[in-house]
């Protein structure tokens, strides 16, 4: 009779053991983007194919981290964490590249852009991304949104020709500061 009843805890304990160690690993891989001294209180997600998310750990500042490998238009391992206020504009990309192709991403992003539904990040907010081919060949990459800024409004330049920081996307809701090195 005790072996039915261990055995029978064992096959009811073995999966959720199973989805909290899936799920510890899922974290574990989702904070790879997040700096040293956010990641502890950063939060976590997963997204779902409809383009919603579940919380997988709850953290206590503004800082989301989610893995997006394997995502239409992403590279095999690519893990991307930014602000909270940015997930509506995270949802958005990820409908838009389920698109599938670049050329028709784009197509979908500057229809937004020109009808005015395009999502615009939190003005400078932060993206912290880590991407490659796999775990052991990634680089990381940082930019900061300041969504609408151009050369005129800022003093910096659209082009990295000067060597210093500029502006990508310059006058879209898409603007961000780009970082020579990163």
């Amino acid at each position: 009779m005790k072996f039915r009843k261990l055995l029978v805890f064992l096959l009811v304990s073995l999966p959720v053991i199973g989805l909290a160690q899936t799920s510890d690993s899922e974290i574990e891989k989702a904070l790879l983007a997040a700096p040293a001294n956010l990641k502890e209180a950063a939060t976590v997600i997963k997204w779902k194919p409809d383009f919603t998310y579940e919380t997988l750990k709850k953290g206590t500042n503004r800082l989301v981290c989610y893995d997006r490998s394997g995502f239409p238009e992403q590279q095999p391992f690519s893990i991307e964490c930014t602000s909270l206020g940015n997930l509506d504009r995270v949802a958005q990309n990820l409908k838009f590249e389920a698109a599938g192709e670049k050329s028709k991403t784009q197509a979908l992003i500057d229809a937004a852009e020109k009808d005015g539904t395009r999502v615009k990040p939190e003005y400078g907010s932060v993206w912290y991304h880590v991407m490659g081919a796999d775990a052991e060949h990634t680089r990381k990459h940082m930019t900061i949104a300041i969504p609408g800024a151009t050369t005129q409004s800022t003093g910096l330049p659209d082009n990295a020709k000067q060597g210093g920081v500029w502006i990508m996307n310059a006058g879209t809701s898409a603007a961000h500061i780009m970082t020579p090195g990163e």
